[in-house]
């Protein structure tokens, strides 16, 4: 009986390993799919979080191959229309006659606006730190940067390797949150 068991826990364990490897690889397949497209698309629907308020916009986003993200701010109404480019050294606003009273995040360090181009920067480049299923998905956990206050990725990918949620952290406290739709490769 004791080694029935004991091959019964060998068994589980490899396997368990097995399908953590598995998603391990998923996540790797869609960075290297990531960095070789010419780019892509997708709509997101950010929820910033300020522990008082909560703001809720929605963005239709063109990354290039490079991880820049083209934005354009879709809902709410008042702010729609509002375009701007996010660089990893920087980034640019365009409106007409409105401005984004959003407070800065992660002490002082981007506006929630920029969730989308973080999104991109962590599948494209930040450290995978372990994967796993959660239900129908697949959750990888990825760090911004190496750096010991990186901000931390919950993303969750569907059955076919595409994001469609997200979720931002950092100090332990979520953010940001994104539910990604329409996710396509240029």
């Amino acid at each position: 009986m004791k080694r029935l068991l004991s091959l019964l826990l060998i068994i589980f364990a490899f396997s368990g390993c097995s399908v953590q490897q598995s998603d391990m690889e998923q996540a790797l397949k869609l960075r290297q799919k990531i960095i070789i497209a010419d780019g892509c698309t997708f709509t997101a629907v950010v929820t910033a979080d300020y522990i008082d308020q909560v703001h809720i916009f929605t963005l239709a986003c063109k990354a290039n191959n490079a991880g820049d993200v083209t934005f354009e701010v879709l809902e709410p109404e008042t702010i729609s229309g509002i375009t701007g480019t996010i660089f990893s050294d920087g980034g640019k606003l365009t409106f007409d006659n409105t401005v984004l009273a959003f407070e800065h995040l992660v002490d002082g360090q981007f506006s929630p606006v920029c969730a989308s181009w973080v999104l991109i920067r962590a599948l494209r480049g930040g450290y995978l730190s372990a994967c796993g299923r959660d239900g129908n998905y697949t959750k990888v956990l990825v760090d911004d940067s190496y750096q010991d206050d990186a901000m931390h990725l919950e993303i969750w990918l569907d059955k076919e390797n595409l994001p469609v949620r997200a979720e931002i952290l950092w100090k332990g406290r979520r953010i940001l949150s994104l539910e990604v739709k329409d996710f396509k490769f240029l």
